[in-house]
């Protein structure tokens, strides 16, 4: 089975990836990323970006607390 389908990367405001369907309209709080391509072309490029799986809310608590030590 082969999928030909054309996917965009995309992020939420948590700075989390994952991918649609290019042909799709985006779900409410998702934003495209700017590659679109092949499944896993996207994949590969959300592995180069993703290097921090933490939320960015969390992310920020953390170097908020930090910060205060």
């Amino acid at each position: 089975m082969s999928d030909e389908s054309v996917y965009r990367v995309v992020l939420n405001d948590e700075e989390q990836y994952s991918i649609w369907w290019a042909d799709r309209a985006l779900p409410a709080g998702w934003h495209a990323e700017g590659t679109e391509g092949s499944r896993v072309e996207c994949l590969e490029r959300i592995n180069t970006l993703w290097t921090d799986m933490r939320p960015l809310s969390l992310r920020r608590r953390m170097a908020e607390a930090g910060a205060g030590s």
